[in-house]
């Protein structure tokens, strides 16, 4: 199996576990914080998806894994988003005083 494909597999579980409890956040709560906290998940979950994507060899014209292609900023970008928007909504949404339920 590519090293790539098999990276992209094994991180799409915390991911869709991230995923799954900012879907939850938002539904229990909808506030702006939940919906950073949402945003930067789906980021996650793009990254995730291109890494598969670059693994099984799809979107050959974004010339996923090399340098300078538009593959590579797509995941640079959905990366950056996602280390920053997610910990914000969270501790955006602690700073306030939290939803009532600790995880």
């Amino acid at each position: 199996m590519n090293p790539t494909l098999l990276r992209g597999v094994v991180a799409l579980v915390p991911v869709g576990f991230v995923l799954i409890v900012s879907v939850a956040a938002v539904v229990r709560s909808r506030t702006v914080p939940a919906f950073v906290q949402l945003a930067g998940a789906a980021c996650l979950l793009l990254v995730v998806l291109t890494h598969i994507c670059e693994g099984l060899r799809w979107f050959g014209r974004m010339q996923w894994g090399e340098g300078h292609s538009v593959g590579h900023y797509v995941d640079l970008t959905a990366a950056v988003l996602g280390i920053i928007l997610f910990p914000a909504g969270y501790l955006l949404t602690l700073r306030r005083g939290g939803t009532g339920r600790r995880w």
